[in-house]
């Protein structure tokens, strides 16, 4: 088994971003008229329990890079593991080569240098964890006992689960941007069945930081899977019928990714989103609100540029419910006539803004309907924004939770449930890159037996 010292990458920020600095020269010489590199080295060991014995034991080193270049409007990419001097030359000059042939694109090319980065504040995004697979075994295995423990009706686990990871990334172009900086993910995560009869329910939990520190601990985790799994035991069918569907946090954030999809520049400037040309338009409710926040210290999605080096700001995309721009990278921002938003490679920290009631404040606002707590299958279409989804939860009556419900399917237009949000609760789910607490919507479909 790899030790702890093992588990820091063995090449540093300089180290890299000498890499990338040798690949952009090298584009150079071969008479590419822009260039980009990025390199990165991750390390990370993954552990996994199941029944009180250990499964895996996983060790992860990845390194690579890609490089892109331009000769004109013409462009070109290729990438590599090897990050060897001869193997990087190899990489930029296929990279040439293939841009080559490459038909013209007038959108082509390196993000405008006064979009670049030029500081790279410390956002606090990397916190190594000296952990050693007998203690990540020793977690995984508290974490499953946990779980196991909480009730007898508690009789089958998938297993127990614990991961850590470290990364660096360095990323230049020819424009003169060169930068590096670090980053650490941790989890705990857990899922157990329980079973009562003939019928058998399965649930699970799990904690995620930057900071292994900040992590929920291991037995916390595994109880709150138990009781997950075994307060879903008795769940029934529902009639169809039309009536407020509450979704909680971890749920919620779909709805909020949805809307990032269709006013991402490349479903906008593709005319393949629902939301076509929505920008100044009227799409939630005249309370709602949802911002980026993409220099918050520690969260998982926090970043001081983006895979084009443009600088990350706060910015607002919602305010008073009207749509204010798009999520853009540097090519859809040029097919659309706009400027980049500093989101190639996607969002940072989204925050949607609610009312101030808790859940327990939620549930009584809505009064009768169904609580969504686990959402199955795709049936999400971007272009039409026509929505329907496999749902399992809990039936509420009279502000309360009355009895688990499964094999239920959730319907409804994306536009109208948008605009028939209610709610945004305060109970915020802060485990990725959507922080939303519980969203209530006033009427969808709900069809059952």
């Amino acid at each position: 088994m790899p030790s702890e010292k093992t588990l820091v990458p063995a090449a540093n920020g300089d180290d890299l971003l000498a890499l990338v600095e040798l690949a952009l020269e090298e584009a150079r010489v071969l008479g590419a008229t822009q260039a980009e590199a990025a390199v990165s080295v991750d390390v990370g060991l993954s552990v996994s329990v199941r029944l009180g014995e250990v499964e895996t034991v996983e060790y992860q080193r990845d390194r690579g890079m890609g490089v892109t270049v331009y000769f004109g409007t013409r462009k070109g990419s290729a990438s590599t593991a090897d990050l060897g001097a001869a193997g990087l030359r190899e990489t930029v000059a296929k990279a040439c080569s293939i841009a080559r042939f490459t038909a013209e694109d007038p959108c082509a090319g390196l993000a405008d240098p006064d979009t670049l980065a030029t500081e790279v504040p410390d956002l606090s995004l990397s916190h190594p964890w000296e952990l050693t697979p007998e203690q990540a075994c020793d977690l995984a295995l508290a974490c499953e006992s946990a779980a196991m423990g909480v009730d007898p009706r508690i009789t089958n686990s998938e297993g127990a689960g614990v991961s850590s990871h470290r990364g660096l990334r360095a990323y230049g172009t020819s424009h003169g941007f060169l930068a590096a900086y670090p980053g650490t993910v941790h989890s705990i995560s857990c899922a157990v069945l329980s079973s009562e009869g003939e019928t058998m329910e399965r649930d699970y939990w799990y904690s995620t930081a930057r900071d292994w520190r900040e992590l929920e601990d291991a037995a916390s985790v595994g109880r709150r899977s138990g009781e997950r799994a075994v307060r879903r035991l008795g769940a029934r069918k529902l009639s169809t019928m039309k009536v407020p569907v509450l979704y909680s946090p971890d749920v919620a954030r779909g709805l909020v990714s949805h809307y990032i999809g269709a006013i991402r520049g490349g479903s906008q400037y593709r005319r393949a989103s629902f939301l076509l040309d929505c920008a100044g338009q009227q799409v939630f409710p005249d309370w709602f609100a949802l911002s980026e926040r993409p220099h918050v210290p520690k969260a998982l999605a926090s970043a001081p540029f983006d895979h084009e080096g443009v600088a990350t700001r706060d910015r607002e995309l919602v305010a008073g419910g009207v749509a204010l721009g798009y999520v853009l990278s540097t090519y859809s921002a040029r097919k659309l006539g706009l400027r980049t938003t500093g989101n190639a490679g996607g969002t940072h920290n989204l925050i949607v803004q609610g009312r101030g009631r808790d859940f327990d404040a939620m549930l009584a606002h809505m009064g009768r309907g169904l609580l969504v707590t686990e959402l199955m299958g795709q049936g999400v279409n971007g272009v039409t924004g026509d929505y329907s989804r496999g749902a399992a939860g809990f039936w509420v009556e009279d502000g309360r939770i009355a009895y688990p419900v499964h094999e239920v399917t959730v319907a409804g237009n994306l536009k109208d449930i948008y605009r028939s949000i209610v709610d945004v609760g305060s109970d915020v789910d802060l485990r990725g890159g959507i922080h939303t607490g519980s969203i209530l919507i006033e009427e969808m479909t709900i069809a059952g037996d």
